[in-house]
């Protein structure tokens, strides 16, 4: 089976159920289409079906930590998926930040990081859009994200950190895909 139909099912399969959440996956794979340009050709389908298993960790049968990157990076791979895919999700929108909030670095250096125009890409995909799906800018993004976690929690306290490094990504992949200098 192609990988981005097998991604696409298999975030169906976890995802659908979770309302909202599989709006904002359909359209962070569909944004993940578009912005396909700025990765090698080699690496597009990669790309995709990333964008189509990154919040797979939301599901409650996958979810074992409550840190959604760690847990669907965990489950792709048990399941066999190859590592780029496995190490996008688990790195996937600073999660890296998110996991030094949590004390939780040490399970996530499980999952080697790389920062790549893949990765890029992939964080371009999800912060520009939305809980629902809706397009939005990156500092739109992030402001809806602060708007619904309060200052102490972990979440607002990664993004403050998160926001100048994560904008770096979006410009790159923006820079990319405008044939322009990295």
């Amino acid at each position: 089976m192609e990988l981005v139909q097998q991604a696409a099912e298999t975030a169906e399969r976890f995802v659908a159920p979770l309302g909202r959440r599989w709006k904002h996956v359909q359209a962070v794979a569909a944004r993940a289409s578009e912005l396909s340009d700025a990765v090698p050709p080699q690496d597009r389908d990669t790309l995709v079906a990333a964008a189509w298993l990154h919040d797979i960790g939301y599901a409650p049968e996958i979810g074992h930590t409550k840190f959604h990157p760690l847990d669907g990076a965990r489950y792709l791979r048990d399941q066999g998926w190859p590592e780029v895919i496995v190490n996008l999700v688990a790195h996937h929108s600073g999660a890296r930040f998110e996991a030094a909030e949590r004390g939780m670095s040490d399970e996530l250096a499980e999952f080697p990081f790389e920062d790549s125009v893949l990765l890029d890409a992939l964080v371009t995909a999800d912060l520009t859009t939305g809980p629902a799906g809706q397009r939005l800018t990156y500092d739109e993004r992030i402001e809806e994200i602060f708007s619904r976690y309060a200052p102490e929690d972990p979440v607002h306290r990664t993004w403050v950190k998160a926001r100048p490094v994560l904008a770096e990504a979006v410009q790159r992949t923006e820079q990319r895909r405008a044939g322009q200098p990295k």
